[in-house]
Parts: C-alpha cells; structure tokens; sequence
C-alpha cells in the first residue's frame, strides 16, 4: 500500500465526515473512553462515529485531528497487517497533532485488535466499527483486555424510526396529533424492519434481498469457508419458519438433513454460531430449564424483521413476536428469557420481573384463554411485577384472579 494513496485517503474521508448528515441515536458515547459498535452490515455503526465527530468538532476539536479510515473502501482490497501501522505514520506526516481514530469495519484486516491495543496503551482515543461479532471472541477480548467499551448497533428503534421519518413522537400528545402518520409509519416498519437505508429506497424488500444475499455470501460462506450453501440456506429458512418455538440442535438437524442434504447436530451448532457472529439472529434460553437444555434448546429470532420478512408467505404473527424480541433484547441484553416449564410464556425478563406474551389478536376465545392463563400460572410460581400482552392492534386492561395485566398494541409498547 502507498503513503501517496493513504494521504489521499485521509485528506478526502476528513472532508466526508465533516460534512455528513445523521440521525441521532439512542446510543450513550462518553468522552475520553473508546468504543468498538458492532452489530449487522448497515445498521448505522458508521453513523455512530459520524455523530461522535461533529460532537468533537462542535467542542473545538479540529478537523485535522480526525483520522478516519473506511477499511471497505474498494481502493484498500490489498491492504495487510503492516498497513495499519503505516496509517498512522502517514496521518503523524501529515499533521502534527495527535489523532484520534476512527476505524471503520477494521475486521477485514487480519490482527487487527493487536493494533488497535496497542492504540490504546498509548493513550489514543480510539472508535472501531465492525461487522463480525467474532470480534468479540474470548481471545479477541483478551487481547483489547478492557481497553474499549462494546456497544451493540440495533437496526433503528421504532422511535428512532419515526425521527428519521421526521415524525416528531417526544412532542406532547404526538400519539393524538400524529396518529395517522405513526401508524403508517408503523406498517412500514413492522414488515420491512428498521435499518435505515430502507427509509431511502422504494422496493425495500429487494434491497433487502440483496443485503441478506451479501451477509449470506460475504460474511458466512467465504469468511467461514462454508462448501455446504444448500444446508445453510434450508437452516436459515427453518429458524425463520420457527421463530415462535423452541429448536433443538438434534431437531434442526434432521429437518436440514430431510431436504436431501444431511448435516450433523455439531454442524448445526457451528453453523448457528456463524449466524449469530454475522447478526443475523439471536437467542433466547429457557429460564426454567437445567444448564444442558438451556444451551441446545433456544428460541432464534432474527435481528431485523425485514431479513425475516424475506422467508415467510403469512408472516404477520411471527414479525410480531419477532419485533417485541428484538425491542426487550435492546432494552435488557442478555437478561431476557422465554419460560416454558408445564407453562409457556413467550418472554421473561428477571430483573425487572416482567412477563410479556406477544399474540397478535385476542379475539378468539381460545387464544385469550390460553394467553392469559399462562401469565396467571408464571404469577403463581415466581414473582412477577407486571405482565403485559402485546397485540397488534388491540388495547385494553384485564382483572382476574386478583390480578392485571395490559394488552398494549405494539406500536405504542414501542414508544413507551
């Protein structure tokens, strides 16, 4: 790589920065700590380090003192572990502050975190973006040893969404002054998830098509050398299909190996990895069970109902389950759990002692007994504060057996 090139590179991503235009995110960034966003291809990590560069700027910090690099920049396809360092000796010709760096999809260079330690045991302000949650590994987090804060970038909120629609849901009675643009706005979101590109294009759903095609083959099969694509493909359909029940190592296996490709239980659990390492998906354990079930029978929800969207005919009931997945996980992290112990309840969160089930209507007798007495049977066997049921539509508050419970529709739950 040339320092010619790589000075003509800092100069011109000093002039983009500068200049980009953003949407605040409900992401927390303190000074004088660095960060490493991680989290799926275009959920907004880069925009992040946008906003985290006007704020320096805005507190007097001079343009020049940015050193951003954007490692999937096409001109970089030969850059080597060597080069990294050869960046900051360019930047250190160029000016005579100090840097501070931000590292964009850094992942891609081989040994990264070595020099991305090393930054830090040299005091530079650092910010990384990456992709792979591989960076987070136990050896990779060994290396950074401390050193840099983690924060998960989740595909826009519902909130976040409205902002970026200029639909303003913090001023006072927003919900009565703009109902009808909310609920519009809603529907957009609910089916076709909430990265933010998709607020820009109008068939959505083929360019998110050409987005999963790209984590599909760039970041699970040529990065983890995957030969068999068909099972992975036929995995991937079968989470989706099944995002409102449990799945066993053993049961995927057989379901994947019945298309005519047979896969093995370890091939599963290697294969789910990968999927999570991409952010494609995520799991939840059953609070109620030992530690050998919790790990081999989860429930797997994906990251973005959009990608979801892409496998199912009807899927109106699992993009419902799936968005209030996603919602408790970015509220609670790794502290959310379904229960499912002669008792099913979709969702537990123990800290806050709050039940939640997510059922689309109900109108049905049935359903409504069924969803109902199984938040009563939770509430007589541990100690649950609040219970909610989330709808699509529907809002009312119920008493029975000396108890209450909400049902919220959705698209409010998520301004609460």
């Amino acid at each position: 790589m040339s320092k010619d090139l790589i000075k003509v590179l800092i100069s011109e991503y000093q002039r983009i920065v500068s200049n980009v235009q953003f949407i605040d995110r409900d992401c927390e960034i303190e000074d004088g700590l660095n960060y490493v966003f991680v989290g799926l291809r275009r959920a907004g990590k880069s925009y992040l380090m946008f906003r985290q560069i006007q704020k320096l700027l805005k507190k007097g910090h001079s343009i020049d003192e940015i050193l951003y690099f954007n490692f999937e920049d096409d001109r970089l396809a030969s850059l080597e572990t060597a080069d990294l360092d050869l960046i900051k000796i360019c930047y250190e010709e160029m000016y005579d502050h100090k840097p501070i760096f931000f590292l964009d999809e850094i992942q891609i260079v081989p040994n990264w975190e070595k020099f991305a330690r090393r930054l830090a045991d040299q005091n530079y302000r650092v910010y990384i973006t990456g992709s792979n949650a591989k960076m987070l590994s136990n050896e990779i987090a060994t290396t950074l040893g401390g050193r840099y804060m983690i924060r998960n970038v989740y595909p826009f909120s519902f909130k976040e969404f409205l902002t970026s629609a200029n639909i303003n849901s913090k001023e006072k009675n927003a919900l009565f002054h703009f109902r009808g643009e909310i609920n519009k706005a809603f529907e957009s979101y609910f089916r076709f998830g909430g990265l933010p590109e998709t607020l820009k294009v109008d068939d959505k759903r083929e360019w998110l098509s050409n987005l999963y095609q790209k984590v599909f083959f760039g970041d699970l099969i040529s990065r983890y050398q995957i030969r068999n694509d068909f099972a992975l493909r036929v995995l991937i359909r079968k989470l989706a299909e099944s995002v409102k029940q449990p799945s066993s190592f053993r049961r995927l296996a057989n379901v994947v190996s019945a298309s005519g490709k047979k896969i093995t239980p370890d091939t599963v659990i290697d294969y789910l990895n990968y999927l999570k390492e991409s952010w494609l998906i995520f799991s939840l354990e059953n609070f109620a069970s030992k530690l050998a079930d919790k790990e081999s029978n989860k429930k797997y929800y994906f990251i973005d109902n959009g990608i979801l969207n892409l496998f199912l005919p009807d899927p109106q009931t699992f993009l419902l389950e799936n968005l209030v997945a996603i919602q408790l996980r970015r509220l609670y992290g790794d502290g959310v759990y379904y229960y499912n112990s002669n008792v099913e309840v979709d969702f537990y969160v123990p800290e806050k002692q709050l039940a939640v089930q997510a059922c689309y209507s109900l109108n049905d007798i049935e359903t409504y007994n069924r969803e109902t007495n199984a938040l009563l049977q939770l509430a007589k066997r541990i100690e649950i504060k609040k219970m909610l049921i989330i709808s699509k539509d529907e809002e009312r508050v119920i008493s029975t057996d000396n108890m209450e419970f909400e049902v919220v529709p959705i698209w409010k739950w998520l301004l609460l």
